[in-house]
């Protein structure tokens, strides 16, 4: 439509003088007129010369007011023609801003009388800000002193407007010939490619620049992480359930329900849906029952378990909610050993700073299978290690509501010339593993660690906020040195530390290893 009508028009007339004034002679859109003449100018057809005006426009505020009058009127109109009204009510009867604006304009114009109690000075006024708006929004001139009124109150913006005059090029037609870009097979079929004209071909024109994609530096070391898991036979759990309910993210790993963790300032509840739709209500009974009163040996926590509880929606604070569905469901078949591991977010409600985020990387490995011990993991921990270089570690008793006995693992750092923690580690609880229906000589070990700490290290990033969140440069990210191929000793013992499974603070001071000479042996019961 709108290139039938520019080459029709020049058919006629040598020129077009204004593309604005022509589009809106024709009804026609301006930018695609603008378009039309861009692709004609192209080809020769026409030749353009650009035209630029200076012309006001509306802003947001402005066009409110011009549809509903200026705030000075809108409050003049509010007070009762007779008498007064107080302050505080015709604040309410008013927007915010227009009450505030509209009392300072009114008072200067001397409207109103302002006080406790408003009332009217004069009964009539015109919405002289109304009427300019108007004028603007119709494109018609006003005067420099009206201009400067409403540009002082914001009303309205300069816009630049972008036309085009046009005239006929040499290649000028009243109508566009098409021209072939494919030689097709239809073509070649038909045997009208004989009398098909070809658009030419630019020889000089340069195709858009590759760009080479670039991986994050999480993506790498998580990657170099996931090999060495792979290596040693594990299989990746499934970890895009970032909503877990409570049930299966706390009360399944027998933490109780009055455990701090639980709070809402260390845990992310979901306000919709707020609670969970289903869980397995003869698994949920055998849970309530080892936390209420225990079994399988133990005494169990001795408080009233509450459903509701266990029903919250949450943003996993860890990656053990996934290796509890997924042994639930080894369980369930007939036993088989298993080893398995994940690297993927967690979520804390944590105080936001240079080494901690509400949001971060937790990886965890575990091993399940009849009679493991304490020494079976310290050997796994040893060779999952060893393949990062740390080859020196030693272990430390710990505590953990869902492992028992719990070690807390150390590396020696060359370059620092002290011990270094690098991860948290232990043997899941009779109390989570029996309800499931696991055998009884059926053990689980496991351990974590941090994504972020070792990646921060290796690339020399003293804040997280620059390594991942909203705030990271990508810039920065795509001038960072490339990660080591091979993780050696002086550099990975510490960048897996401090931060250990979970993400939780610690400290890097040394641990007292004098009592300890080689393996710690545990007696498990």
């Amino acid at each position: 439509m709108a290139e039938e009508a520019i080459l029709g028009y020049l058919e006629k007339t040598e020129q077009i003088s204004d593309s604005g004034n022509f589009a809106a002679e024709l009804g026609l859109d301006h930018t695609d007129v603008v378009n039309v003449i861009k692709s004609l100018h192209g080809f020769r057809y026409v030749d353009a010369q650009d035209i630029k005006r200076e012309t006001w426009v509306l802003t947001d505020e402005g066009r409110k007011y011009a549809a509903e009058g200026s705030p000075e009127v809108q409050l003049f109109l509010a007070v009762p023609p007779e008498g007064s009204i107080p302050k505080d009510e015709l604040q309410k009867k008013l927007v915010p801003a227009v009450f505030k604006i509209g009392c300072s304009q009114a008072g200067k114009n001397r409207w109103v009388e302002m006080g406790k109690q408003i009332s009217r000075k004069v009964q009539h006024v015109e919405d002289k800000v109304k009427e300019l708006l108007l004028r603007v929004e119709d494109g018609h001139a006003i005067e420099k002193d009206d201009i400067n009124s409403l540009k002082a109150r914001k009303l309205i913006v300069q816009q630049t407007w972008k036309g085009y005059s046009v005239s006929k090029g040499p290649n000028y037609a009243p109508k566009r010939k098409k021209v072939a870009t494919d030689l097709t097979r239809e073509n070649l079929q038909r045997g009208d490619w004989k009398e098909l004209e070809f658009k030419e071909y630019n020889f000089n024109a340069k195709g858009q620049p590759a760009e080479g994609g670039h991986l994050h530096p999480l993506l790498k070391v998580r990657k170099q992480l996931k090999d060495i898991f792979l290596q040693m036979g594990f299989e990746e759990m499934p970890t895009n359930n970032f909503v877990e309910s409570s049930f299966w993210n706390f009360d399944v790993l027998f933490q109780p329900q009055q455990h701090p963790a639980r709070d809402s300032h260390d845990t992310f509840f979901l306000e919709e849906p707020s609670t969970t739709r289903k869980l397995p209500e003869a698994y949920v009974e055998l849970v309530k029952r080892v936390h209420e009163s225990g079994g399988y040996g133990s005494r169990g926590y001795g408080y009233d378990w509450k459903r509701e509880e266990a029903n919250k929606n949450l943003l996993r604070t860890h990656t053990t909610a996934v290796s509890s569905r997924m042994l639930k469901a080894l369980a369930e078949k007939p036993f088989a050993p298993k080893k398995y591991f994940s690297i993927d977010r967690v979520f804390r409600n944590e105080a936001v700073d240079r080494t901690h985020l509400a949001e971060f990387h937790q990886i965890e490995g575990l091993v399940c299978d009849r009679g493991l011990t304490l020494g079976d993991l310290i050997g796994v921990l040893h060779d999952f290690f060893s393949r990062l270089g740390m080859s020196k570690l030693r272990f430390k008793p710990a505590y953990n509501p869902y492992t028992e006995p719990s070690m807390e693992i150390f590396s020696y750092h060359e370059g620092l010339g002290k011990w270094v923690e690098i991860g948290n580690s232990g043997m899941f609880r009779p109390e989570m593993l029996l309800p499931m229906g696991f055998p009884e000589d059926a053990r689980v070990i496991a351990w974590g660690l941090s994504l972020e700490r070792p990646t921060m290290i290796l690339y020399g990033i003293d804040n997280i906020r620059d390594l991942f969140g909203h705030k990271v440069l990508l810039l920065l990210l795509l001038n960072l040195s490339t990660c080591f191929c091979c993780l050696k000793q002086e550099n990975v013992a510490a960048s897996f530390s401090p931060v250990i499974a979970g993400g939780s603070r610690s400290h890097q001071a040394e641990p007292d290893m004098s009592p300890w000479n080689g393996l710690i042996t545990f007696s498990y019961q």
